[in-house]
């Protein structure tokens, strides 16, 4: 079974890894729900080329994902538009660096609300739809960080681990029917946001650019190299797949061998 014809929501998706998914899904054949928290002319235009480019069904729909009843409420406007939803991505996202002691509550509670519990209001809303059309597949977008730690960034690391934890609860409720929950573990992507790093590291430490790419911003990742935005919307395609109808309840990670040190 392809993905054609299949509806997919992925949360946090007109830009970075989020695009990257939806661009290689609806290349597919997949109708796409593009999501972020704005609402600009410049975010449907995003919907219509998608769209035009790869003859599918491409809608956006806004929905601030920190607010529970906007992100269930995304779910339920996405099976009002297409009449089903068969894929769900969560993987809207912010982050925030700071040392324990001295974290922001604010900061906190909004990167867990992102992060961590508009996954649990998507997934919760979309069950009963997988369920009714008998398939379905759950793809979270943890983080190398569900899997392993580092300094300052407390509440990142909570809530993807946390992502971890409740995709393994949802593949266990799930099991016995043909829905799968996942989650992709990735290092550090090639984005516009690591992008935009890159200078800005390089004038910090005085290096240049591949010196800076190498010792810093990919310090932890064996590769030396950045995953692509591409790779990891191919590894959602193949959780989509018949290939995976029994890979449930795992993670896979896409971090240039990261977590294997």
């Amino acid at each position: 079974m392809s993905v054609k014809g299949k509806v997919a929501i992925i949360t946090g998706s007109n830009s970075g890894i989020g695009l990257g998914v939806a661009e290689e899904l609806a290349r597919l054949g997949a109708k796409v729900v593009l999501n972020s928290f704005s609402d600009s002319d410049e975010d449907h235009a995003l919907a219509e080329r998608i769209s035009g480019e790869h003859n599918t069904g491409v809608a956006y729909i806004q929905a601030d994902m920190s607010d529970p009843e906007a992100t269930r409420a995304l779910v339920t406007k996405a099976h009002a538009k297409f009449g089903r939803v068969d894929i769900l991505v969560n993987n809207a996202g912010i982050q925030h660096v700071a040392g324990i002691d001295e974290f922001p509550t604010e900061k906190w509670d909004a990167i867990i609300a992102i992060n961590m519990s508009s996954a649990f209001h998507t997934t919760a809303a979309a069950l009963p739809l997988m369920r009714e059309q008998g398939w379905g597949r759950v793809v979270n977008i943890a983080s190398a960080h569900g899997l392993t730690a580092s300094p300052y960034k407390s509440a990142y690391v909570a809530a993807k681990h946390g992502v971890v934890g409740m995709t393994k609860v949802v593949a266990l409720e799930t099991a016995q029917e043909p829905i799968t929950a996942n989650a992709i573990c990735p290092g550090y992507v090639m984005t516009p946001l690591v992008e935009k790093q890159i200078p800005e590291t390089m004038e910090k430490y005085g290096m240049d650019r591949e010196t800076a790419i190498k010792e810093v911003l990919l310090a932890r990742q064996p590769s030396k190299e950045f995953a692509t935005t591409q790779q990891i919307g191919g590894t959602v395609a193949f959780l989509c797949s018949d290939a995976a109808a029994q890979i449930t309840g795992t993670t896979i990670s896409v971090d240039g061998g990261w977590t294997a040190l």
